[in-house]
């Protein structure tokens, strides 16, 4: 009879101590420094809008580019749109306000978001290098390949891919009662970052977060991997030297945005794994790293690299004022 009465009482204890309410710390260890990080992440509110709305107007104005290649990185451009308005006004709002305070619906919806754009972009990588290949290895067949009709097919289930891989984690966070601290010491929701809070076993969220990240991010990055070798190889084939550099060139800024996507991602999680001694607010650092340089840099490395996009922005900037 004790028993259960001490059961009801911790069962209760838990009921009434869940948390609805999280409070966004920021960067832990670097409060004093907040006004000055803020600065980058302003920069980043102002160019990643404008770099990004400019390249998706051109690309849907202009005829001329309506090809696969820009088309996807339209996709690409809209993505990086939502993953900078989700991130860099949050942060802003708690190195100005203080406003970290979020309900526990709005810090997985904020999740949900993020995480989901975050996983289409890794997905819209993978079909640009396949772009890539097959305008390289099959160039006499690249239009009859690459239809609209299968740009949009494949749009889509780069998105839904997302969506439903994702969304079982709305249900698994909401499963968990939240009793423990409510105080997350990082300027976004995250997955685990939330769960670890929990009374309850995570097990469940621990393993499909792992699986999520290998069936998605880890399988782009070895597909892409794949997609590359095989244009090596046939670059390499391409007796002309000027049509082999010319075929290269046309991967440059594919590259570029590549190592800036997948590069801070791959340093964050060497430094979570290996790096046991490294300060908190350095963990925290690099992973907004690749939710900040991402969509700021995109628009202006497609811009500078990419003759066609170029020569669109000289002429709606530069001769309309002539």
């Amino acid at each position: 009879m004790q028993l259960l009465f001490d059961q009801g009482v911790t069962a209760l204890n838990h009921t009434v101590v869940s948390h609805t309410i999280f409070n966004l710390l920021g960067i832990p260890g670097l409060e004093v420094q907040h006004l000055w990080i803020s600065i980058p992440f302003f920069i980043s509110s102002v160019i990643a809008p404008l770099g990004n709305s400019l390249l998706i107007f051109i690309i849907v104005t202009k005829h001329s580019l309506h090809e696969p290649m820009y088309l996807f990185l339209c996709m690409m451009a809209g993505a990086d749109l939502v993953l900078s308005t989700c991130t860099v006004l949050q942060a802003l709002a708690i190195f100005w306000f203080h406003a970290g305070d979020i309900s526990l619906d709005c810090c997985i919806t904020q999740f949900f978001i993020i995480h989901c754009t975050f996983t289409s972009e890794s997905g819209i990588l993978l079909v640009m290098a396949f772009d890539r290949y097959i305008a390289i290895c099959y160039p006499l067949r690249y239009t009859t390949i690459l239809t609209y009709t299968l740009i949009g097919k494949i749009s889509v289930t780069v998105f839904l891919r997302s969506f439903c891989t994702l969304f079982p984690i709305i249900f698994l966070l909401k499963r968990l009662t939240s009793c423990q601290n409510n105080i997350i010491p990082h300027i976004y929701c995250e997955h685990i970052g939330l769960a670890k809070y929990a009374c309850n076993d995570i097990q469940v969220n621990i393993w499909y977060g792992f699986s999520i990240l290998m069936l998605t991010v880890v399988l782009d990055v070895v597909l892409i991997s794949v997609s590359y070798v095989l244009i090596l190889c046939a670059a390499f084939c391409i007796p002309s030297q000027d049509t082999r550099h010319k075929a290269l060139n046309t991967c440059g800024s594919h590259i570029c945005v590549i190592i800036l996507f997948y590069g801070p991602g791959i340093f964050t999680i060497l430094t979570q794994r290996f790096g046991c001694h490294i300060p908190p607010y350095i963990h925290v650092l690099l992973a907004n790293v690749c939710m900040l340089a991402p969509p700021m840099l995109n628009p202006i490395i497609y811009g500078i690299k990419t003759k066609q996009i170029w020569e669109q922005v000289s002429h709606l900037f530069f001769i309309k004022q002539k």
